[in-house]
């Protein structure tokens, strides 16, 4: 099982815990991995875009000439897509660009980040995790306690309205639950910050 240090609020190291290594150590899989990022971008897509096509634009109802005879091209509107203002052709339409993945390939791809990022010492486990009041000076201060100057995601084991409004105006810093944490977004901070609570969540369900 992996060993990782378990910090306290103030940065100081107040003993070990030890991970699941069926989540925290696992080996990566990067082609995974690469799919569960595909598909959660995919899935951000709202695919609302729209064009009109000949038969919705406005206008056009008239043959502007008569067939022969006048030495022009013939025409039968002035809404083809050839003409300023006519439809448009093969443009999009809406659409949705949703991609599913198996249930197991969802799982390997984020223990698959998770083991990568303990390997790399990126993850900080803290005994807990506590708030008075909405300070952001708190999660700057735990930040600073904790050497993470980077992109950093704090993960906890259910909503704190503290910690969430603390650390809004920090660019950078996300705070998410155990329950809506995805491959994307351990991907996208440098850090990973949890409470030891937090973590055993993560095992009780990935394991």
């Amino acid at each position: 099982m992996p060993k990782v240090p378990l910090y306290n609020q103030d940065g100081a190291t107040v003993g070990e815990i030890d991970l699941d290594d069926r989540v925290f150590g696992i080996e990566p899989r990067e082609a995974v991995v690469h799919r569960a990022v595909v598909a959660y971008l995919a899935n951000q897509r709202l695919g609302t875009h729209d064009v009109k096509n000949r038969g919705e634009v406005r206008g056009g109802g008239r043959k502007p000439w008569r067939q022969k005879g006048t030495g022009r091209a013939r025409q039968g509107s002035i809404r083809a897509p050839q003409w300023v203002g006519g439809g448009v052709v093969f443009g999009p339409t809406p659409r949705s660009y949703r991609l599913e993945l198996p249930k197991k390939m969802r799982r390997l791809a984020l223990k698959s980040v998770l083991s990568a990022k303990t390997k790399e010492g990126a993850l900080k486990v803290l005994d807990r995790l506590v708030i008075e009041a909405p300070k952001t000076k708190a999660v700057v201060r735990l930040l600073k306690n904790l050497s993470v100057d980077r992109k950093a995601l704090v993960i906890l084991p259910e909503v704190d309205r503290n910690v969430l409004l603390s650390a809004r105006n920090l660019p950078g810093v996300k705070v998410t639950t155990t329950g809506e944490i995805n491959v994307y977004d351990l991907l996208n901070h440098d850090a990973l910050i949890l409470t030891e609570a937090a973590a055993r969540k993560i095992e009780e369900v990935y394991a």
